[in-house]
């Protein structure tokens, strides 16, 4: 099977696909590309996740790399996706490679491809790995290796902590001492994820009262998903409940998404943290600028956006098509329902820490609990449900032949309210007359297929998710 980048670089399972000598491959081709799109000699930052042997598949990449001539900066330790992100644009790496597969299940893991930016690699560049590797394949090269022990003592691979510069950072880019007079008690599970001890660090540095749960490295995740979405965060629900916590913040497993649990342990999915924080950047601290939201993203975004006359842009899933848009304008905030958010001043690139400190300075600016700050924002631009599903596929069409056909059928009514309008930037969406929707799309990572949907009251949720099922098990 041929090695394939998705949504967000390339994830397999390990020891049928991600082997290490798969792995080797791909960095070969990391390689070529990152030698035929810079000058001179260039670097490239390596991190890695608390996935099994995440940091034995990165000291390959990083004997490849250097056996082709690239200046290796090797993380330490395990670290989070973002601080990767964020030490490749501070060290002026021509890029950076994460091992890491986010939120999928323990038994994967992946490689992610960063832009000189810090962003995610897009679809061109991500071709091009592709082509190289090919190309390798069919001439029967072999990836270029240097012994790991004498590249460290010729300074070919450096160990690096890329801790300090991250964090120094996230603190210019959050009140931190607005935070420290809120008061606030805090625990935050890291879902036994890459962003153990960042989040917990700054808060104690804060004086706040902070725990920190599921931090113990384990490469199962405890048979969990590291996903921080309901279904995955008993234990923090759990916590919140019982001990009296002001509020609870998740990150998954290599800490670029959110969740978070109010005090009377709800689930508070990340739609909510996107809006609540664009109407606090406008609002409080006087921000403008553009509105970029993935079209699996809550219409509560569009509203606001709407409300301050800001431009508003809706993309693909895939953080790397947001990252395009603020790399050529002047934005705001930009986030996808996954909970990848980020916010400007920052990297293009979702970053679950800084969204759980920015959620953290909010409340302490209002002095409110999360659950009556929320209720505000529903009464301003709600009230709006969510959920999504899905559905494990065998045999998967290609998207675009799925979209084909869902659209030579499209439904005059859905639950007996009109079908306004039908989207076909990423699968197909539904849109209908009371502003709920319906969005039916691959997954760019896992053999599944999503089925969206947002309205107004629970029970239409249910209603719109049940018809999307139907009509994807017809496609």
């Amino acid at each position: 099977m041929p090695i394939k980048f998705g949504t967000d670089g390339w994830r397999a399972i390990i020891a049928e696909e991600f082997t290490f000598e798969n792995v080797r491959l791909v960095a070969q081709a990391i390689a070529d590309y990152i030698l035929e799109a810079s000058e001179g000699f260039p670097s490239v930052a390596i991190g890695f996740d608390t996935r099994f042997l995440s940091d034995r598949f990165a000291i390959e990449v990083a004997r490849v790399l250097a056996a082709n001539g690239i200046a290796v900066h090797l993380a330490r330790a395990d670290c989070p996706t973002p601080a990767l992100s964020y030490a490749v644009r501070s060290l002026g790496a021509a890029g950076g490679v994460m091992i890491t597969a986010s939120h999928n299940p323990p038994r994967y893991n992946g490689i992610k491809l960063k832009t000189p930016h810090g962003s995610a690699a897009g679809p061109a560049q991500s071709r091009r790995v592709e082509e190289h590797l090919a190309a390798n394949l069919q001439a029967g090269r072999r990836p270029l290796l240097v012994n790991y022990e004498e590249a460290l003592a010729q300074g070919l691979i450096r160990r690096f902590d890329p801790a300090p510069a991250y964090l120094a950072h996230l603190r210019s880019l959050v009140d931190m001492e607005t935070i420290a007079r809120g008061g606030l008690r805090v625990v935050v599970d890291v879902m036994h994820g890459a962003g153990r001890g960042y989040m917990a660090r700054l808060l104690e540095e804060a004086g706040c009262e902070a725990r920190e749960i599921r931090g113990e490295m384990n490469p199962g995740f405890g048979g969990i998903h590291p996903e921080p979405i309901e279904r995955y965060l008993g234990a923090l629900i759990e916590e919140v409940a019982n001990v009296g916590w002001d509020v609870g913040l998740a990150t998954d497993g290599d800490a670029d998404r959110i969740g978070a649990v109010d005090a009377r342990g709800r689930f508070i999915d990340p739609h909510r943290i996107f809006a609540l924080a664009l109407r606090y950047l406008v609002e409080e601290r006087g921000w403008r600028g553009a509105v970029v939201k993935t079209v699996s993203t809550t219409r509560m975004v569009d509203r606001l956006a709407e409300r301050y006359g800001l431009p508003l842009y809706e993309t693909p899933v895939g953080f790397h098509h947001i990252a395009e848009i603020m790399l050529s304008r002047d934005v705001l905030i930009g986030g996808e329902e996954s909970g990848g958010i980020t916010i400007k001043g920052h990297i293009p690139e979702g970053d679950g820490i800084l969204m759980g400190l920015l959620l953290l300075e909010i409340m302490a600016t209002y002095g409110q609990p999360l659950h009556a700050i929320l209720a505000e924002l529903m009464e301003e631009v709600g009230p709006f449900y969510y959920a999504r599903r899905d559905l494990r596929l065998r045999a998967a069409l290609p998207k675009a032949e799925m979209v084909k056909r869902l659209k030579t059928k499209v439904p005059a009514r859905i639950g007996g309210v009109e079908v306004v309008g039908v989207e076909v930037i990423d699968g197909i969406k539904y849109l209908l007359a009371d502003e709920s929707w319906l969005l039916i799309r691959p997954s760019g990572t896992e053999p599944v297929l999503r089925v969206y949907a947002e309205a107004r009251r629970p029970k239409d949720v249910e209603r719109l998710l049940e018809f999307g099922e139907t009509l994807a098990t017809i496609a």
